[in-house]
Formats: structure tokens, C-alpha cells, sequence
């Protein structure tokens, strides 16, 4: 995946297109990330033994990993990485400007 959580990325298609986020869980193995703030659904809990309320919850559902882009602060869009090394470790780089991601 290009995206990791804590990552600063953009959302290029579907209903919340143009937002900004921070990626809070990542899910390699189905292809998909939570990101902050995007993709809010409703969840109806229901409450239980433990000290849980019961009613309507707000929270962000998940987001296919095309449909993000890593985000730019230099640039401010969002925006294709390459990897390169410096002082023998790979980063992350934009492709733009050259900025560390």
C-alpha cells in the first residue's frame, strides 16, 4: 500500500472528493483506510452490560486505498511519491517538488 496510518492524504473520487485526513487505521489485506473525517455512517448502538450508551453513533467508515492520495504540504494537492535513499534508508518523496513525505 502506498498509504501508512498517520499519513496526510486527500480524497480524489466519490462523495467526499477534495477532503483532507489524517489516516487513522490502514487495511493492507483488503485494500481499504479509515481516514479522519471522511466517509461518516450512522451506527445505532444498542447498550450493553458495561458502561456503554446506548444511541446513534457517528463514526468514519472505510475508504478504498485508490481512492486516496498522499497529501502535499509544499504542494498543497495531493500528489505521487517516489522512493529514494538518503543516508541509506528509503523515504518517501514527492514527485512535484522532492520534499520527504
Amino acid at each position: 500500500m502506498h498509504v501508512k496510518k498517520g499519513d496526510k492524504v486527500v480524497v480524489i473520487a466519490g462523495s467526499d472528493r477534495g477532503k483532507i485526513g489524517k489516516v487513522l487505521t490502514s487495511m493492507p489485506k483488503q485494500n481499504r483506510v479509515i481516514v479522519e473525517g471522511v466517509n461518516m455512517i450512522t451506527k445505532h448502538q444498542k447498550q450493553n452490560n458495561q458502561v456503554q450508551q446506548a444511541g446513534i453513533l457517528h463514526q468514519e467508515g472505510t475508504v478504498n486505498v485508490s481512492n486516496v492520495m498522499l497529501y502535499c504540504d509544499k504542494c498543497k494537492s495531493g500528489v505521487r511519491t517516489e522512493v529514494k535513499v538518503e543516508n541509506g534508508k528509503k523515504v518517501r518523496a514527492c514527485k512535484k517538488c522532492g520534499t520527504v513525505i
